[in-house]
């Protein structure tokens, strides 16, 4: 009798995939079935659908009704399919007008009384339909601010049932919000700010950042911290306590140029899974997790079918610090090997699988002792010999191998809080950075490669067209003969050496840039072990 289809969406973690939703009308005993692996969310919405259909003052088929969720081998899950399951039985009913669904995808549950319901997860979905190739995107009114932070997608909202069918057809609405951006005023039921950026949010106004103009007395590190930054490189700080470790992490996403569009839109839809959003996320996050989180906590889990993103997601594109990092599991720091390698971690759980995005620069600090006090001369500790080798031995050989910088920050330079004199900020040592980037960028597509940091180019591409000069090549061979380097820690120097000669604005890293990328991952300024 009537076939149509609209399109939803269905979010599985930080990610949405869009769904096709097909509706059948046929002759026969009247009844609905829903196929396509759909959950008990997904099943209920036929009760859901009808009721809010029959009290909008629609007309509801008086036939066998089968709606198709494609693809079919896809898990589908939660409310969010309502509104487009309701869209595609009028549509086939002739009740809506239904050349105006095709480019249009509906994310929104329904009351029993036809009301439009805000279901989580409304920037992903935009997201999802903006790389679809969908123009719109019809959201509940209070996700209406959430989906209007995607560019590329023009977010509209409706109230009900009827307000989507008004839509459809065209005629006025002047109660309802129909922008791509955020509205002028906010209108009511709209969650706070939807008229603007209200404080707190990633666009407004707020406390000051921190500023690497604070760190006092620590040059070598604050120079490593400069390297770091241009090349996304991992790193690893040891020092007693209250030399700076910390405020030298805490300053590192201060130096990172603003995210691309597309990281932008990926850290925006990670962060809507947990928090409110009120705009696009341009700064790289910074997650900072207690060394007493768990596995779960650091890489990801969830039950119930609902993945949860852990920190080493929410710190996608940013920066992952582990302050006392010794402390911590020594399954949650082997747990970081795979994404650090990877850029993404793979969760599986009874009942889903969920792969999520997790390419974040780590920094490491730990105390050289349990007493904190082991470093140097190592005078003032008072930890055994023995206690000191396995305090450290936390950290992993493994685990320090993939950290391309690493750090012994000393006592800062006698003088520092008394002079005048205060150190590079943040603002022009980023400056410096994105610089060096931007050659970097350059120099990937000149080789046709993707545009990556220094830090994850491939291991192919640095022993032939970006291999160093010929006496820096040397020295780097002669280390890994000697056992001072493994492979992938040879390969780890060459790329901290193109961060050097990217900052210095040389062409390809020779002997001066290989040697202090040695040196960088000799634990300068010390002579601890790594």
């Amino acid at each position: 009798m009537g076939l149509a289809q609209t399109f939803g969406v269905v979010v599985v973690g930080v990610e949405a995939h869009v769904v096709r939703v097909e509706a059948h009308l046929a002759s026969g005993l009247p009844g609905m079935s829903i196929v396509g692996l759909a959950d008990t969310a997904v099943a209920e919405a036929r009760d859901r659908v009808r009721a809010a259909v029959l009290t909008s003052g629609a007309r509801w088929p008086s036939s066998r009704i089968t709606v198709g969720l494609s693809p079919a081998s896809l898990h589908k899950r939660g409310s969010g399919l309502d509104m487009a399951i309701a869209a595609a039985i009028l549509s086939a009913d002739d009740q809506v007008v239904g050349d105006r669904l095709d480019a249009c995808l509906l994310f929104a549950e329904l009351g029993l009384d036809g009301s439009a319901r805000p279901v989580r997860g409304a920037v992903v979905a935009a997201v999802a339909a903006a790389r679809a190739g969908l123009p719109r995107i019809v959201v509940a009114a209070a996700d209406h601010a959430a989906a209007a932070v995607v560019p590329g997608v023009r977010a509209e909202s409706v109230s009900s049932l009827r307000d989507l069918a008004a839509l459809l057809s065209g005629a006025p609405r002047p109660d309802v919000l129909l922008t791509g951006g955020r509205s002028p005023s906010a209108l009511p039921g709209d969650p706070p700010g939807a008229g603007g950026s209200p404080p707190g949010s990633p666009d407004a106004p707020g406390a000051p950042a921190p500023d690497l103009a604070d760190v006092l007395g620590q040059p070598e590190a604050v120079a490593a911290l400069r390297v770091a930054a241009a090349g996304g490189h991992h790193v690893a700080m040891v020092g007693r306590p209250g030399v700076g470790k910390t405020m030298l992490a805490e300053r590192l996403p201060s130096l990172l140029p603003d995210l691309t569009d597309e990281d932008a839109l990926t850290v925006t839809a990670i962060r809507s899974t947990v928090d409110e959003v009120t705009g696009l996320v341009r700064r790289p996050p910074f997650q900072a997790p207690h060394h007493t989180a768990t596995v779960a906590a650091l890489v990801g889990g969830g039950r119930g079918g609902h993945p949860v993103p852990g920190s080493v997601t929410l710190a996608h594109a940013g920066v992952l610090f582990l302050d006392e990092a010794a402390e911590f599991g020594s399954a949650c720091l082997e747990a970081l090997r795979q994404p650090l390698e990877s850029g993404s971690v793979q969760i599986a759980r009874a009942g889903f699988t969920a792969r999520m995005p997790a390419r974040f620069q780590l920094v490491m600090a730990a105390n050289p002792c349990p007493c904190g006090l082991g470093d140097g001369t190592g005078e003032q500790c008072r930890c055994r010999s023995v206690d000191r080798r396995r305090y450290l031995a936390r950290l992993s050989g493994p685990l320090l191998d993939r950290v391309d910088i690493r750090l012994s920050v000393g006592a800062p330079l006698p003088g520092a809080w008394s002079s005048s004199h205060t150190g590079s900020d943040s603002a022009s040592v980023r400056q410096e950075v994105t610089g060096a980037r931007l050659r970097a960028a350059d120099r990937c597509r000149r080789l046709g490669l993707p545009v990556l940091p220094n830090s994850s180019l491939p291991a192919s591409v640095l022993r032939d067209e970006l291999a160093p000069e010929r006496a820096a090549a040397d020295l780097i061979a002669a280390a890994v003969g000697t056992g001072r380097l493994s492979g992938r820690g040879a390969d780890r120097v060459v790329r901290v050496a193109w961060s050097l000669a990217d900052l210095a604005g040389e062409s390809r890293p020779g002997l001066a840039q290989v040697g202090h990328a040695m040196t960088l991952r000799d634990w300068i300024g010390g002579g601890l072990d790594g």
